[in-house]
């Protein structure tokens, strides 16, 4: 075979090979680049290898080589002569075979110039599908893209986003009405609820309306804008109240990285979300009240980083909010954010310097403005106080539950220091003693589970990448676990939601079972109703791992589930109305007292299917000598 067949053989296979996993697994972005370069090579070593390879091979014939000119070559015997000697050889020789697969699929150079040129067409195919995925979307600047979507909703209030860039419709106005109130009531009235008389390029053209809500029970509100979009909501239950709607549950959604055209379809839109779709057609069964999103709304590296400027940044998140595919899962869906890294950076863990700054510019105008309240700050008594400046996690209640939003990113040292360095930390020690101090804040009646988003997951079973995980951060880990375990005791179930990693997988961290410092070594310091679960799943419209990564090792992180397969995944939690209710208690032996449980049930969907779910139960609350909290970090607080 001659170089040129070879080069042109070797580049075919590896531009289709190359082409498959980036249109079909993962944006990856050296590929784009990679392709274009061996097309550069491909093309010319074609054309040459077909000029250069003989078009007949020998069958049968003498053993000797044959130099002279063929006088007359065709299928069947052809005669050679030596002019100088008299020998005269018959041989046998046919036209080389065409191995229309292997051109086809493989683009390996055939002595047929169809099959060839179809060959070389088809590399040229692929490299124009791969300019299409990477340069149509970014052709789309979304500059005059107008929307509105509905972000962080209480029992009291709902926060809408807007964005308007067409100053000749403002001021903009928003009414809402009950949607849910029907006769013998009056006809529920278009109610004006705010508006905003400009917006400029500071925020780009964005603002947040905080509309209050006058009515005290939950219901379900219609709310429509003078520039053309509308849309509906459920206000929320109030704290520790079950909710009046869907039958007293109380559900939510929870997911995280999205990105467009994953897996690649020519037929798309150049903004097209595929695996939201999945999302759109199971939301109307739910009844959920928010979608948890836990971060990578915007893939900023990928496929291709155009720039790190601030309207760099910008236009990926008016992106998102312009395909066709967001408004079926967001008209009718309030929406809460999370920070991770593909917003900044990826593996991001460099702090506030660099292009911080301008990644968080759109972060905080698109999702922290619409985000629920701030976390309040922790005094130095363990005492509640107001809301800590310029912070960017977030704490709220709901019906049954509490929440934490965690920023695993902004405050977190360098990734590269070892897993066990006592000064290695993801939160900061502001976050942390926030973070610490919701756990450890006792619950009002009726709320039996504290929920905590972190972008990251909270496990290190991942052996992929684990040290940009809370595997990483095993010594704040512990601290923040031991912490947990101290919220069971007050009756309190601590459940974990993540995402990043583009796979599924179910963990329980249950408490030792003996008490180490004990000195006849046989106390438990916490029972194992107080275990801790983390849900992590991802991706909402991504790749996943062809290769498992989660592998269980000791017994400290527990698997129960883990699935990897699947481009879309989500979970929808949903809270149950108490079996037992929340007056019942039980009396214990050793004099502490504990009171009624819930339930939690998780529910994952795989491509817009079930494909597993469990149930928990909230630890019994004691009150006696085991309630007391024993960990150094909360007796340190406290």
């Amino acid at each position: 075979m001659l170089v040129q067949t070879r080069i042109a053989s070797a580049t075919s296979l590896i531009i289709r090979l190359a082409s498959y996993f980036f249109l079909r697994w993962a944006l990856f972005p050296p590929v784009p680049p990679l392709v274009f370069a061996l097309l550069a090579v491909n093309i010319p070593s074609f054309v040459l290898s077909h000029r250069a390879e003989p078009q007949y091979e020998i069958v049968k014939g003498p053993e000797f080589v044959v130099m002279d000119t063929i006088a007359e070559a065709k299928d069947g015997d052809a005669v050679f002569q030596e002019e100088d000697v008299d020998i005269t050889a018959t041989v046998t020789v046919q036209q080389r075979p065409h191995k229309i697969l292997r051109t086809l699929l493989l683009g390996f150079p055939s002595p047929s110039k169809l099959l060839s040129l179809l060959a070389v067409l088809t590399n040229i195919l692929l490299a124009l599908l791969i300019t299409d995925r990477v340069y149509s979307e970014h052709a789309i600047t979304g500059k005059d893209l107008s929307f509105v979507r509905i972000g962080y909703v209480s029992d009291s209030s709902a926060k809408f986003l807007i964005r308007e860039p067409d100053q000749a419709k403002m001021p903009l106005t928003l009414e809402i009405r009950l949607r849910d109130r029907q006769p013998p009531f009056d006809t529920p009235m278009w109610e004006v609820a705010g508006g905003v008389r400009w917006t400029d390029n500071t925020t780009d053209y964005t603002a947040v309306l905080d509309v209050p809500l006058r009515h005290p029970m939950q219901h379900v509100y219609e709310w429509r804008t003078s520039n053309n979009h509308s849309g509906e909501f459920t206000a929320a239950p109030k704290a520790g109240q079950a909710p009046s709607l869907h039958d007293g549950n109380f559900t939510f959604v929870a997911t995280s990285c999205m990105l467009s055209r994953v897996p690649y379809d020519p037929r798309d839109h150049p903004l097209a979300i595929p695996g939201t779709r999945h999302l759109a057609k199971v939301l109307p069964t739910l009844g959920a009240q928010f979608m948890l999103f836990l971060g990578d709304f915007i893939y900023v590296d990928v496929p291709r980083w155009w720039g790190k400027s601030v309207s760099d940044y910008r236009q990926k998140y008016r992106q998102v909010y312009a395909s066709p595919d967001w408004n079926p899962i967001a008209q009718n869906l309030s929406w809460i954010h999370v920070l991770d890294d593909h917003e900044i950076a990826n593996d991001w863990s460099e702090k506030q310097t660099g292009i911080y700054h301008a990644a968080v510019d759109p972060y905080h105008h698109y999702h922290t403005s619409a985000n629920p309240p701030l976390a309040r700050q922790a005094g130095a008594s363990g005492l509640m106080r107001g809301p800590r400046a310029g912070a960017t996690y977030f704490e709220f209640s709901q019906g049954p539950a509490s929440f934490f939003m965690l920023d695993t990113r902004s405050y977190r040292s360098s990734n590269k220091l070892p897993f066990d360095s006592t000064n290695k930390t993801m939160l900061g020690a502001e976050q942390l003693a926030d973070f610490l101090a919701f756990l450890r804040r006792p619950e009002p009646r009726g709320i039996k589970w504290k929920i905590v988003a972190s972008s990251v997951p909270f496990t290190k079973n991942w052996r992929i990448n684990t040290r940009d995980t809370w595997g990483g951060f095993l010594v704040e880990r512990q601290i923040i676990l031991e912490a947990m375990w101290d919220a069971g005791l007050q009756g309190t179930g601590v459940v974990i939601l993540s995402g990043d990693r583009h796979e599924f997988g179910a963990t329980k961290f249950p408490p030792p079972a003996v008490n180490e410092s004990s000195p006849s070594g046989t106390q438990p310091r916490w029972p194992a109703s107080v275990t801790v679960h983390e849900f992590s799943a991802s991706p909402l419209s991504q790749f996943y791992s062809p290769i498992p990564s989660y592998f269980q090792s000791g017994d400290t992180d527990i698997k129960l589930k883990y699935i990897y397969r699947g481009n879309s995944k989500f979970g929808a939690i949903t809270i149950l109305p108490s079996a037992e209710g929340d007056s019942s208690a039980i009396a214990k032996n050793d004099g502490s007292i504990a009171t009624g449980t819930s339930r939690l049930h998780y529910r994952l969907f795989i491509n817009g299917e079930e494909a597993w779910d469990t149930t928990l139960e909230s630890p019994k609350a004691i009150t006696g000598p085991k309630a007391k909290p024993q960990s150094f970090w909360s007796k340190l607080l406290g």
